[in-house]
């Protein structure tokens, strides 16, 4: 009987302790799933001002205008749609934008900036469905 009274006093508090680090764990993984979950969120976000700023240069390249237009339309749509332009290539008839979004996946502790990248252009004749 004594020896039992032992054991029961040596574990008593244990479940707390089981109980704080599962709750720890779930709350880091919350966390993870939370930056996860914004940062899939930026990126598509990004591929699609990237993609509208890309056909607004293709639209400005159009024939017989001047390339110089085509990558301050994309610098105006990128914009418009929270993302910066880092860079807009005109070759040829195409247009290739790259933008970036900054993402804050857990507010205040760290951000980053997530890319894109589209090409836009005209259709070639025979390539329509």
């Amino acid at each position: 009987m004594i020896i039992g009274a032992r054991l029961a006093r040596s574990a008593s508090g244990s479940a707390t302790v089981l109980v704080v680090v599962l709750v720890g764990v779930l709350v880091m993984v919350a966390l993870l799933g939370a930056a996860g979950a914004g940062v899939l969120v930026a990126h598509r976000r990004a591929s699609a001002a990237a993609d509208l700023a890309a056909l607004a240069a293709a639209d400005a390249l159009g024939p017989g205008r001047a390339g110089t237009r085509a990558c301050s339309a994309a610098g105006r749509v990128s914009a418009a749609n929270g993302a910066e332009m880092m860079s807009c290539e005109v070759q040829g008839d195409d247009v290739l934008v790259r933008v970036g979004i900054e993402a804050r996946p857990i507010t205040g502790w760290w951000s980053l900036t997530v890319p894109a990248r589209a090409r836009a252009g005209p259709v070639s004749p025979g390539s329509g469905p």
